[in-house]
């Protein structure tokens, strides 16, 4: 029955962090990206982070985002999220519907990995930022 099962690959879906200013001061911004020229639907992401601070074990609470439908080459702000969280992994569950079936995927951004020595170009968002795809 496992293997009546079909699983398709998640494509043209990323997750970026970005920096950006608001109000003269400095805010990092996670994304949801669509680079699929069609929408996709009940998006839902699950973020949390977890490391080490002072060799104790550390996690965020674990947030839950209801998206709902991505326009086509589209994104949606997911949240916002601290400089000090930096040093944690930080994970972003990601499922959604696309032409009739339920894709799930799961993004992790390593500890260290957002920094502005890894920025790419954000397609879509039009911006420099750290991006998984």
């Amino acid at each position: 029955m496992k293997k009546d099962i079909k699983i398709k690959k998640v494509e043209d879906i990323a997750i970026a962090v970005v920096p950006e200013e608001v109000n003269g001061e400095e805010e990092w911004s996670v994304y949801f990206i669509n680079l699929k020229k069609e929408p996709v639907e009940a998006v839902l992401v699950r973020s949390r982070g977890y490391g080490e601070i002072k060799q104790q074990k550390r996690k965020t609470s674990t947030l839950r985002h209801l998206l709902g439908t991505i326009k086509g080459r589209s994104y949606a702000k997911i949240e916002l999220i601290k400089r000090e969280l930096f040093g944690f992994t930080n994970e972003y569950w990601v499922s959604f519907r696309h032409g009739g079936y339920l894709y799930d995927k799961k993004y992790i951004f390593v500890p260290e990995s957002i920094s502005p020595r890894l920025f790419t170009n954000v397609p879509v968002l039009k911006k420099k930022g750290v991006m998984i795809k």
